[in-house]
Protein backbone atom coordinates (compact mmCIF):
# COMPACT_ATOMS: atom_id res chain seq x y z
CA UNK A 1 0.00 0.00 0.00
CA UNK A 2 1.53 3.37 -1.02
CA UNK A 3 0.71 6.46 1.24
CA UNK A 4 0.49 10.37 1.28
CA UNK A 5 0.83 11.99 4.72
CA UNK A 6 0.68 15.73 4.42
CA UNK A 7 1.18 17.49 7.62
CA UNK A 8 2.85 20.51 8.26
CA UNK A 9 4.33 19.89 11.56
CA UNK A 10 6.93 17.51 10.96
CA UNK A 11 7.52 15.96 14.24
CA UNK A 12 3.88 14.74 14.14
CA UNK A 13 4.31 13.73 10.25
CA UNK A 14 7.62 11.74 11.14
CA UNK A 15 6.23 10.09 13.54
CA UNK A 16 2.98 8.70 11.47
CA UNK A 17 5.38 8.17 9.18
CA UNK A 18 7.82 6.00 10.46
CA UNK A 19 4.94 3.63 12.51
CA UNK A 20 2.88 3.28 8.67
CA UNK A 21 6.46 2.37 7.40
CA UNK A 22 6.98 -0.53 10.78
CA UNK A 23 3.85 -2.09 9.01
CA UNK A 24 4.91 -2.53 5.85
CA UNK A 25 3.75 0.27 3.99
CA UNK A 26 5.36 2.80 1.45
CA UNK A 27 5.13 6.20 2.38
CA UNK A 28 6.01 10.11 1.16
CA UNK A 29 5.39 13.15 3.70
CA UNK A 30 4.59 16.01 2.19
CA UNK A 31 5.22 19.16 4.77
CA UNK A 32 2.85 21.85 2.32
CA UNK A 33 -0.56 21.60 0.43
CA UNK A 34 1.74 22.66 -2.88
CA UNK A 35 4.15 20.17 -2.09
CA UNK A 36 1.25 17.50 -1.67
CA UNK A 37 -0.31 18.12 -4.55
CA UNK A 38 2.75 17.69 -6.85
CA UNK A 39 3.15 14.29 -5.23
CA UNK A 40 -0.47 13.77 -5.94
CA UNK A 41 0.51 14.20 -9.40
CA UNK A 42 3.38 12.44 -9.77
CA UNK A 43 2.89 9.50 -8.05
CA UNK A 44 -0.56 6.61 -7.29
CA UNK A 45 -1.39 6.47 -4.17
CA UNK A 46 -4.37 3.95 -2.19
CA UNK A 47 -4.62 6.50 1.19
CA UNK A 48 -3.93 10.33 1.92
CA UNK A 49 -3.83 11.07 5.54
CA UNK A 50 -4.54 15.03 5.48
CA UNK A 51 -3.85 17.67 7.30
CA UNK A 52 -6.72 20.15 6.64
CA UNK A 53 -4.89 23.52 7.99
CA UNK A 54 -1.67 22.86 5.82
CA UNK A 55 -0.04 25.86 5.01
CA UNK A 56 0.54 27.48 0.65
CA UNK A 57 -2.46 25.45 -0.17
CA UNK A 58 -5.28 24.57 2.09
CA UNK A 59 -6.21 20.78 2.83
CA UNK A 60 -9.68 21.62 1.31
CA UNK A 61 -8.07 22.53 -1.79
CA UNK A 62 -5.65 19.43 -1.97
CA UNK A 63 -8.86 17.47 -1.27
CA UNK A 64 -10.67 18.69 -3.91
CA UNK A 65 -7.94 18.05 -6.70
Amino acid sequence: MRILVAEDERVLADLVAEGLREQAMAVDVAYDGAAALERLVVNDYDVLVLDRDLPQVHGDEVCGS
